[in-house]
């Protein structure tokens, strides 16, 4: 029974492109339509349940009116029938209706609805361009995804769950009391009144500092986790106190925000609370006056005076009902803010897969300049022929990465095209175009995961045959065998901890070797590959990187340029053009800006080809 309930809702829906609305009840009814028809049957079972709890009210006025007959042999006879409805409903109906109520709630929406929503959230946050996600705290974005997961549910839940009944139980109320004498229902019309007009004026305030607060906290914890990924920063350069003030800062904000809002809820609380004590004491002695004329029975009273008390003790539930619902739709506001952002970087309508045959890249009149007034690249012209092997030298900020960047796709162009085979890449799909090129970049990052997931990360299909050669090829099969984590995981098993930080630089550079060995894609890119090992290390794994580059166009930065001396072609950036192109040699002869920078660097391992 449990996994019927719990499969009403499939948390692993098919995943879509399309942009989540920016309106807060589009946004809304874009996660709630799929699952309307549970939304539907909690609310049927909550009106069921409404209506009983205040049918057994109206049980006890009539039992205390039966027991006016006083006691006498045939009076279970006569009221037999009436009494076991009474029963029936109370031992067996309530009990069902509640049992179906939390089913519904607790075992399909509670766990389905909030991970179903952060499902899609991530699948679609994590389809964003690297700029959104260099724009912000990976630890908000990720609050933020899961926060308004939980806040959509539980929202949902309450104005579909809480508030129907509410509204069911207060229209039964009034029903009963105007059965009895009409005169009855004015305590509780006025409370109403007063109810809603202290609603209106307070909710909506509540609800923007709510998001206000909601904000706060997001910010709050996006400088803690940034702190805390960058733990041996922090502690290196010894600003203890600076990085207290900073989180301090953001956490002193959280507190102010949160007290203005606390201090709505607390002045709506007071107010209530004076107008439940006018409800009770109207409605009870409204209710003796109208006994006292003859004009209501004792059963009336007991009815009115208990369904009153009732109101009394949900109108609070009501308030933090409300004051929730307000406070997770500031949440859900706080987190479209991420969430609800046009992915930048798009693959078209009809894109194809690519389809590598020889692996020439051309690169055609490229502008990118990352949204700045100058331009980084800019009509930039480079063909690199099938299997050809360049490297791209130039002083800091000429424009070299973000050629890569763009070659992969993190960025869109602004102007130009580049083909791969003739196939320009903004018609392909970025994954496909990135399964083509294999890249090891200076800032090797790994997943907080084992070796063996990291290496597969490469080629996900990989025989351990496979892996053990391009282990043993990048020069990483000594210290894997060595590796034990704080859980007593060893060799390939070991976990390398958040980006990698239980490795040394060298280390995990040569298991990104290893996995784009593994990946074996027919272009490869270098961006200062070599540049964490040491020279020894280097030489060992030359030779791996020479097979690594057989048969491949290769595109490599390197700013130690003895590493890349003996390409077919050296090409010179400066200021996001191309200044100079050649080999080694004849850049040297030529005495321009690479002969320049090879004059101030001692050489190295490498021996140019003459």
């Amino acid at each position: 029974m449990f996994r019927w309930f719990e499969s009403l809702i499939d948390v692993f829906p098919k995943t879509e492109t399309k942009t989540p609305p920016r309106s807060v009840w589009r946004f809304y009814l874009h996660y709630l339509r799929p699952i309307w028809h549970v939304l539907l049957a909690t609310l049927v079972a909550g009106l069921a349940l409404a209506l009983v709890e205040v049918a057994m009210f109206d049980f006890l006025g009539r039992i205390v009116d039966l027991l006016a007959e006083g006691p006498g042999a045939g009076f279970f006879q006569r009221h037999a029938n009436e009494l076991l409805w009474m029963a029936g409903i109370t031992l067996l109906l309530r009990p069902l209706l509640v049992a179906l109520h939390n089913l519904l709630v607790n075992q399909a929406i509670v766990p389905g609805l909030s991970n179903r929503s952060r499902w899609l959230m991530h699948n679609y946050v994590v389809r964003q361009s690297l700029a959104f996600f260099q724009n912000d705290f990976a630890g908000r974005i990720a609050n933020r995804v899961m926060q308004t997961g939980t806040s959509l549910r539980e929202s949902a839940v309450q104005m579909v769950d809480a508030l129907w009944y509410i509204v069911v139980y207060t229209g039964s109320a009034l029903w009963l009391f105007a059965r009895a004498d009409p005169v009855l229902t004015l305590p509780l019309l006025v409370w109403l009144v007063v109810y809603v007009a202290l609603m209106a004026w307070f909710v909506p305030r509540m609800k923007e500092r709510a998001w206000i607060a909601s904000d706060a906290r997001s910010k709050a914890m996006g400088r803690i986790v940034d702190g805390y990924t960058n733990i041996a920063t922090l502690k290196l350069f010894a600003h203890a106190g600076r990085e207290q003030a900073y989180v301090r800062d953001a956490v002193e904000e959280l507190a102010v925000k949160h007290r203005r809002q606390t201090r709505m809820t607390t002045a709506l609380d007071t107010w209530i609370a004076v107008a439940n004590g006018f409800l009770i004491v109207g409605t009870c002695a409204l209710a003796l006056w109208l006994w006292n004329r003859g004009q209501v029975s004792v059963g009336a009273i007991t009815l009115a005076t208990g369904l009153v008390i009732r109101i009394h003790n949900m109108s609070g539930w009501i308030m933090w009902t409300v004051n929730g619902i307000f406070e997770d739709i500031g949440t859900v506001q706080d987190g479209m803010q991420t969430i609800s952002q046009p992915v930048q970087v798009r693959d078209a309508a009809d894109a194809r897969a690519l389809v590598v045959t020889r692996g020439e890249v051309d690169f055609q009149r490229i502008h990118f300049h990352y949204g700045k007034r100058g331009g980084v690249i800019v009509g930039l012209d480079l063909q690199v022929r099938p299997g050809e092997k360049i490297g791209l030298v130039g002083p800091s900020g000429a424009g070299k990465s973000t050629l890569v960047n763009v070659l992969l796709r993190l960025y869109d162009l602004e102007q130009g095209r580049i083909l791969i085979d003739g196939q320009d890449i903004a018609d392909v799909t970025q994954e496909s175009l990135r399964g083509q090129i294999g890249v090891v970049t200076q800032d090797t990052s790994l997943l907080h995961r084992s070796i063996r997931d990291n290496l597969l990360y490469g080629r996900p299909d990989a025989t351990p045959e496979q892996l053990q050669a391009a282990v043993e090829r990048a020069r990483a099969a000594s210290f894997i065998d060595s590796l034990v984590d704080g859980e007593g995981r060893r060799g390939y098993d070991a976990h390398v901890g958040e980006r990698g930080v239980k490795l040394s630089g060298g280390q995990r550079q040569r298991i990104a070797i290893a996995r784009v060995l593994l990946k074996d894609a027919p272009i490869l890119v270098l961006d200062e590959a070599t540049s964490a090992l040491d020279s020894e290390v280097e030489a060992a794994i030359q030779e791996s990187l020479d097979d690594l580059m057989a048969g491949k166009t290769v595109i490599a930065i390197a700013h130690r340029l003895s590493t890349i001396a003996r390409m077919d072609r050296l090409v010179v950036m400066d200021r996001g053009a191309i200044v100079e192109s050649g080999t080694h040699a004849e850049l040297i002869a030529h005495g321009g800006l690479y002969a320049r920078l090879w004059a101030r660097q001692t050489g190295g391992f490498v021996a140019a080809d003459a």
